[in-house]
């Protein structure tokens, strides 16, 4: 019997995000010889030229597609839910965007350069992005319910698992006795660390322009969110 609610936008989805996963994790990968063939600078422009499009197309595909397929629950109307995941999304831009540390190489007007950092948010998850895309896709599963979101949760949690492992391979290829040191005072799971006595929590860490800069996106995007959806709503994807 064929299931009506399983839109095409589901696969589509699925692999789009794969697409992603695939140029994003390859590029990742090729950084140490791209680097040495063209330098930094242009790996980081060719890097954002690459990836950012897609970015861009899988955000708006979501906007567009997101009430789609079947309605697992519906709790847009329970009191405070709205504003709990607003909460859990502020939260997860807290962890997503520690990048913004470095802006200058991010824009590659500095050498981007692989850091091994142990401060800040740090201390509290050695891979702070997956742990802000999982609550992310918490919060966006709660509050719309579809199996379309479900899917794209889905495939957006695997590909920062895969992440966690692709990362720290790569970690420790480059810096080896020193990434396994700092390794093993960190921890993926948030706060895991501090409760085993391997990490200590230091809140003056946190007084940085850089998370006054997260604060004021979270206010903005709050702001926006209305005319974005509306904005992407007028592309056909």
């Amino acid at each position: 019997m064929f299931i009506t609610w399983l839109t095409p936008s589901h696969f589509v989805m699925l692999g789009l995000l794969l697409g992603f996963a695939i140029t994003h994790s390859g590029l990742a990968s090729l950084r140490p010889w791209a680097e040495k063939k063209i330098g930094a600078r242009l790996y980081r422009i060719l890097f954002a030229l690459v990836s950012l499009p897609l970015a861009v197309v899988l955000i708006i595909y979501f906007f567009n597609h997101r009430y789609e397929g079947f309605q697992m629950w519906q709790v847009q109307g329970i009191p405070g839910i709205r504003s709990l995941v607003w909460l859990l999304s502020a939260i997860s831009f807290l962890f997503l965007y520690p990048a913004t540390f470095n802006l200058l190489e991010i824009a590659a007007i500095q050498k981007p350069q692989v850091h091994l950092f142990e401060t800040g948010i740090i201390r509290i998850t050695r891979h702070p992005q997956m742990v802000g895309q999982v609550i992310w896709c918490i919060a966006h599963t709660l509050w719309l319910g579809t199996s379309f979101t479900f899917v794209t949760s889905v495939g957006l949690v695997l590909h920062h698992l895969f992440g966690v492992w692709h990362g720290d391979r790569r970690m420790a290829s480059r810096y080896g006795e020193a990434f396994a040191s700092l390794k093993a005072r960190t921890s993926i799971i948030p706060f895991l660390a501090i409760l085993q006595g391997h990490q200590t929590l230091k809140l003056s860490e946190f007084l940085r322009l850089s998370y006054l800069g997260v604060g004021v996106f979270i206010l903005l995007l709050w702001w926006s969110h209305p005319l974005l959806i509306q904005a992407t709503g007028n592309v056909n994807l």
